[in-house]
């Protein structure tokens, strides 16, 4: 299946387009599924296509967990597999792209204020490099075709225990990666207004579903999710990441195409979504993410990039630094040696 998929990307290829603005991701994974493998060796492939992907942020993916010890410390089997993966970079494997600059990890922030040897557990496996959590709380009353993580509990990011573990992250000075749908994005703000002293960045601008119940209600969707946007964006400590939007739950439907799109496609297909992030929030809080693999569904890694370089193309060079590399760096507190 894999194979098929590269082979249909390959249908869609073009050259980077300014290939020499440095480029931080901040959203990727690292996986070893069956079918579906994404390793140092592919997020390589990709990263090589011809931008300058000078460094990265893993996040979480529940993947190369422990198999043993107490179950909240399993996750932190994750953390210990990427910082190898960083030792294979620092013996040159990794050319010019320094990957998992910054890890995110996952933490059962349900437990309260004894998830804090969780986190303390993760900052050892990686004292360089760790930055913080992601939590996904993707919860919908409609079919599970829609559902990111089955059998999560509704309102969670309101539940008193979740927030107990979750002030745990203000003492290690962690942030926080948000991972929802839209009409859940008020309970996320009401989460930033009680912590506005830690930091939150809203993956893939807020989890847009337009297929399901949702389809066919452009216009809907489009205003309730404005609205979710404007308010997190009045929220000083709130952050977004710009992509995610290659996932079949978005609704274009680019990975059932006879050939992957173009970046010009991409780029008129995000751009409502994106300038209104762009708008609200201001670049200085704003990151283009490539989500991959994920987002390799429909698109791949050089053509994602050069849509995002046509969307911004009119900026200012301050303006796309910031949304290209700046901001990831100022967020997850890279090096920027």
């Amino acid at each position: 299946m894999a194979t098929e998929r590269e082979a249909w990307l390959s249908l869609t290829i073009e050259e980077p387009i300014d290939p020499g603005l440095p480029i931080c991701d901040p959203h990727h994974h690292l996986w070893d599924r069956p079918n579906d493998r994404y390793l140092l060796a592919e997020l390589l492939e990709d990263t090589g296509g011809g931008h300058r992907i000078v460094q990265t942020v893993f996040v979480e993916c529940r993947s190369m967990y422990k198999n043993d010890g107490p179950e909240e410390m399993r996750p932190v089997g994750e953390t210990e597999f990427v910082q190898g993966v960083v030792e294979q970079v620092a013996r040159g494997q990794g050319g010019r792209t320094a990957v998992a600059s910054g890890i995110v990890g996952f933490a059962d922030l349900t437990l309260g204020s004894k998830v804090a040897p969780v986190l303390e557990a993760h900052m050892t496996a990686s004292p360089n490099r760790f930055r913080g959590i992601r939590y996904i709380t993707t919860w919908d009353a409609n079919p599970p075709a829609i559902m990111a993580t089955q059998n999560l509990p509704r309102g969670l990011l309101l539940d008193s225990k979740f927030r107990e573990g979750f002030a745990c992250l203000q003492k290690y000075d962690l942030s926080f990666d948000a991972w929802m749908y839209f009409p859940q994005l008020m309970e996320l703000v009401d989460l930033a207004r009680a912590f506005q002293d830690i930091a939150i960045v809203v993956d893939h601008i807020g989890g847009l579903v337009r297929v399901g119940p949702y389809a066919g209600k452009d216009d809907e969707v489009f205003r309730d999710w404005k609205h979710g946007i404007a308010a997190l964006a009045a929220c000083p400590n709130v952050s977004v990441k710009l992509g995610g939007l290659g996932t079949p739950r978005c609704g274009f439907g680019w990975y059932q195409q006879a050939a992957p799109p173009g970046s010009e496609e991409i780029a008129r297909g995000v751009a409502p979504y994106f300038n209104y992030c762009i708008e609200q929030f201001g670049v200085e809080r704003c990151m283009f993410e490539s989500n991959f693999p994920v987002d390799k569904t429909s698109f791949s890694y050089t053509v994602m990039w050069n849509a995002f370089k046509r969307l911004s193309k009119d900026f200012s060079s301050q303006e796309r630094a910031a949304l290209f590399h700046d901001t990831a760096v100022k967020v997850y507190r890279l090096p920027t040696g």
